[in-house]
């Protein structure tokens, strides 16, 4: 197993599947509240860090090690704000399926 470091400097695809989004958003938002109750700095670094590639659904770890936890079978990020689409004419959201 070989680390690539210029692959972990390049953002080129999504590496972090839907689960493990949600996994790190937890695991985020934990970090945070046990680091605002113990003054911990480095314990909200490493939560800011969790809920960044949480949300960009790119981890640089993941890429230097060529690694993904994506599905194939699940859809690909849609565009906007939250994958879904939004309707001009009826000010509404909606879900791509």
């Amino acid at each position: 197993m070989s680390f690539d470091y210029k692959k972990m400097l390049k953002k080129e695809e999504i590496n972090v599947g839907l689960k493990e989004q949600k996994i790190r958003y937890g695991v985020a938002a934990a970090a945070g509240v046990a680091s605002a109750f113990l003054g911990n700095i480095p314990l909200l670094l490493v939560a800011g860090a969790l809920a960044a590639s949480g949300f960009t659904r790119w981890c640089p770890v993941y890429s230097g090690l060529s690694k993904s936890t994506v599905d194939p079978n699940e859809p690909p990020p849609g565009p906007g704000c939250c994958g879904g689409s939004h309707s001009e004419e009826q000010g509404k959201h909606t879900e791509d399926k």
